[in-house]
């Protein structure tokens, strides 16, 4: 006879639960999965972003989405990078591109040339020249990608910016329509099985009881199943990312419609900056032992470039993760399992990733794996870890000297990981190039580089090339990319023609 499907049940909504519900009921045999989903519209959520990585779109094509209803309904806009406004020193900039710098020549990747050509004296140019999605970007240009690969055009992918509280309402939609349920309630009490430890039952204020055989909890940073009830110990990461407070306040748009997100280094913190079609979602990340919240409200307030639509909202996190994601049948996904900071966007794509690594590693109604779950934990500390590496590295390669926190973070001990990968770099031009979890090859160049990182070595298999070839190279390349992007279409005039989002949505006030 057919097994009962097994009872998956997701505690809290916002994003994280309406990723974890549409992911799942995406990917999975309805037949062999029962999903419903417990949420509370008194308890308010964190919003976790506004500003996305490249991920998302596969997530959504993933999912069938149309792009652009997606688009009008979050109210997005396209993002093809992060700008840097003073992070290595104050009046400097500039930007982590969702693309690749340069072309691959000889066997050997583009940043070996460029070293080679630099420390020889020649006048090459900074390394963000050679990057199609930096200069689209400057310009405030956007199109889509080109599907030939040997194009110069399609050496580039894009993110969105949207609201993430209109995103959250999107999947609540898409994923009920095709069978998840929801039930509206507070949860008051948890039931444990006597032997195993495991959780069995939920119950709500109403006094409805739901029974379930896996849990997930997306119940925010209150982790109600894996930290309060199976006890998983938090891993505090705040030695290495002291930022512990941050504002939040949505203000009028302006123009131009920039298709990147900036990130602006202040005396105690940072302050994002994000613009969608309706509104410019802001924020100021701090540290509350460098700097007061009356502080960091001041400061925040006195950066809008347009009239604040509310009072700045503060939220206190510390940064960091669970010792495990996946203890018995309880899985936390989002802020139940771990934070950073949103200085990357990386808080959706963390999502996304553990809704793919679960989706693949399911147990099924005759018992859960403990291999299974060891596999996950695996996993859930190579994303959270690497990542955690990428965020300090903006952090420790600062010379913002003489303002306390940055000082602090330019000489904190780095983890072993993170020194290891700035010395080699440094010795030889390497760059991290990971086949499993963030970030790109790439993407530790615009960092490394953009912050004064200057290798004093590179591979010697790029001396193949005589320098007069590589110098006629580098400006071809140059070239090509600011003749193609300079033909592109402004990034406000595309959303416009596009996905025009309704004027009458409620701005939301979710963090960046």
């Amino acid at each position: 006879m057919p097994t009962a499907p097994l009872k998956v049940v997701i505690v809290g909504g916002g994003t994280a639960g309406w990723m974890s519900a549409a992911g799942l009921v995406r990917l999975l045999a309805s037949a062999d999965y029962d999903l419903t989903l417990i949420e509370s519209d008194e308890i308010g959520t964190v919003g976790v972003g506004e500003a996305t990585l490249p991920h998302i779109k596969t997530f959504n094509d993933m999912l069938g989405i149309n792009e652009a209803e997606f688009m009008r309904d979050t109210q997005a806009t396209f993002k093809l990078g992060i700008e840097f406004v003073g992070w290595d020193k104050p009046g400097d900039a500039y930007i982590h591109p969702f693309g690749t710098f340069g072309e691959p020549w000889a066997g050997l990747d583009f940043q070996h040339h460029w070293t080679r050509a630099m420390l020889a004296g020649e006048d090459v140019g900074p390394l963000h020249d050679y990057s199609y999605a930096i200069e689209a970007a400057n310009n405030a240009a956007f199109e889509f990608p080109n599907e030939d690969t040997k194009s110069i055009r399609s050496t580039y992918a894009y993110a969105y910016h949207f609201d993430a509280g209109l995103y959250a309402n999107f999947l609540r939609g898409w994923a009920m329509a095709r069978g998840v349920s929801r039930i509206e309630g507070q949860i008051v009490d948890v039931g444990r099985n006597a032997g195993s430890g495991h959780v069995e039952t939920v119950t709500l204020k109403s006094g409805a009881v739901i029974a379930g055989d896996l849990f997930i909890d997306c119940s925010g940073f209150r982790s109600l199943l894996l930290g309060q009830t199976m006890g998983v110990a938090w891993q505090d990461w705040s030695e290495w990312l002291p930022c512990d407070r941050a504002f939040a306040v949505p203000c009028a748009r302006t123009e131009p419609l920039l298709p990147y997100t900036r990130a602006t280094a202040q005396p105690g913190g940072w302050i994002w900056r994000i613009g969608l079609q309706h509104r410019t979602g802001n924020g100021h990340v701090f540290s509350s032992a460098f700097c007061s919240e009356d502080q960091a409200r001041e400061t925040l307030l006195g950066q809008l470039d347009g009239a604040a639509l509310a009072e700045p909202r503060l939220l206190r996190f510390q940064a960091g993760r669970r010792a495990k994601a996946w203890e018995g049948n309880v899985i936390g996904i989002g802020l139940a399992g771990g934070f950073l900071e949103p200085l990357e966007s990386t808080s959706i794509f963390l999502i996304q990733a553990a809704v793919t690594d679960l989706a693949n590693l399911m147990p099924t109604r005759g018992g859960i794996d403990r291999r299974l779950a060891d596999e996950y934990n695996r996993l859930f500390e190579v994303h959270y870890d690497r990542t955690r590496d990428f965020i300090v590295l903006h952090y420790c390669a600062n010379r913002r000297e003489g303002e306390p926190l940055w000082d602090h973070v330019r000489n904190m001990r780095l983890p072993d990981s993170l020194a290891h990968k700035i010395a080699l770099f440094e010795a030889n031009a390497a760059a991290p190039d990971y086949k499993y979890g963030l970030f790109s090859r790439d993407s530790w160049l615009a960092v490394l580089v953009g912050q004064g990182i200057v290798p004093r070595g590179y591979n010697r298999l790029a001396d193949s090339l005589t320098l007069d070839e590589l110098g006629s190279k580098l400006r071809d390349l140059k070239r090509r990319i600011r003749t193609n992007a300079a033909a592109m279409t402004g990034h406000g005039d595309f959303i416009a023609n596009y996905c025009p989002a309704p004027t009458a949505a409620k701005p939301m006030e979710s963090a960046a």
